[in-house]
């Protein structure tokens, strides 16, 4: 399953580069939290309202048109449910349901 994760990591990563650049210091807030029984420190977390449009985004991504056909319907799809139709057609091939399997990749440019 990690190797069929690795097909769509460059999705997400991207979706998080992009986001990531419109975020300042200001956009962040820092915590005191234990470390360890002995140890405290600052850890630094996007503030709430921020987190809050940011997984409303990544929301909104997976719902993004490709050009891909869906497979029983043949028509475009969103990146969710592509995602959802490779992860059942590769355990299809790992079930040995079907002897080839060949990734369908989604260009969101």
């Amino acid at each position: 399953m990690c190797d069929f994760m690795e097909l769509y990591r460059f999705l997400i990563d991207d979706f998080v580069i992009q986001q990531c650049r419109r975020y300042t210091k200001k956009d962040f807030t820092h915590k005191r939290e234990k470390f360890s029984s002995k140890k405290m420190g600052k850890r630094q977390y996007l503030s709430n309202s921020d987190t809050e449009k940011f997984i409303k985004r990544l929301n909104l991504y997976f719902e993004k048109k490709v050009e891909i056909p869906r497979i029983r319907v043949g028509e475009r799809q969103t990146l969710e449910t592509l995602i959802n139709e490779e992860a059942l057609l590769f355990a299809k091939h790992i079930r040995d349901e079907h002897k080839n399997w060949t990734p369908r990749i989604a260009d969101l440019d």
